[in-house]
């Protein structure tokens, strides 16, 4: 029985895995997580010119599910084996023991049954207008469901996508700060894990700083994947500002010679 889910699960990783972003190693890797009611979230590898921000397949998984308020994963598989230390990274997230079923599956230990994969779960959001002050509000609630426990500094993030479809992302914090990522990356790499590459326009809330912008290694990740893109930024009491990651970038690195 559990054969039978993971190979489902192996075919839907593999299906997802066209979503990633992998110009330079050319490897692309989809991650699905398996939610205790059946419903699945993707992830994929979503690499950068600058190497150390590559935004891994499973830390993106599981960054969506917790800005969806979904912790109750189950299994999670991949196209791809996993590293002993993912079974680490995701038993301190959860905070709840892992194992290897397989190399390219990781459960929660001790699980003897599993839920059949139906549809993945739709993360988009709705709003009634798409007006600047209504997206900015949506990207305040967003900035709620924050998983801040290091920090205490939430910010939100919507991603208005070519087809009209409207991706959250919020800053979500590891034990490990190095596994932890800002709001508009996991954004980015949702966007992406559902198949969304062209996109109109980014909101950003920071409520508890008036002059916050996107950290550096968000404005690099932003520059690749968005450079003209309008991003409108809300902070606290400060007026909204409209800018690009252009702007917030200036002579940024695009690494065009190494994806050849």
């Amino acid at each position: 029985m559990l054969d039978d889910v993971f190979n489902q699960l192996r075919g839907l990783a593999n299906e997802v895995s066209g979503n990633a972003y992998t110009p330079y190693s050319k490897q692309p890797v989809g991650t699905v997580a398996l939610l205790s009611n059946g419903s699945w979230i993707p992830g994929v590898r979503v690499e950068n010119a600058s190497y150390p921000l590559v935004i891994d397949a499973l830390i993106s998984a599981y960054s969506t599910a917790r800005c969806a308020g979904r912790i109750d994963l189950v299994a999670v598989v991949q196209n791809q084996p996993f590293r002993p230390s993912d079974v680490l990274f995701l038993s301190e997230a959860l905070d709840s023991e892992w194992e290897l079923a397989a190399p390219d599956v990781l459960t929660r230990k001790g699980i003897s049954e599993l839920p059949n994969p139906a549809k993945s779960r739709d993360v988009s959001l709705t709003v009634d207008n798409d007006s600047e002050a209504a997206m900015l509000a949506l990207a305040n609630d967003v900035a709620d469901c924050a998983f801040i426990p290091e920090s205490g500094f939430p910010v939100g993030c919507v991603v208005v996508t070519e087809d009209g479809s409207i991706i959250p992302g919020c800053n979500v914090e590891h034990s490990d700060w190095t596994r932890g990522l800002c709001a508009e990356r996991i954004a980015m790499a949702t966007a992406r894990a559902y198949g969304h590459s062209s996109y109109l326009r980014i909101y950003l809330s920071c409520p508890h700083e008036p002059t916050a912008t996107p950290c550096g290694a968000c404005r690099q990740v932003l520059f690749e994947l968005t450079p003209d893109v309008l991003i409108v930024m809300a902070r606290g009491s400060a007026s909204p500002e409209t800018t690009t990651a252009e702007q917030l970038l200036p002579g940024g690195f695009r690494g065009d010679a190494l994806r050849s």
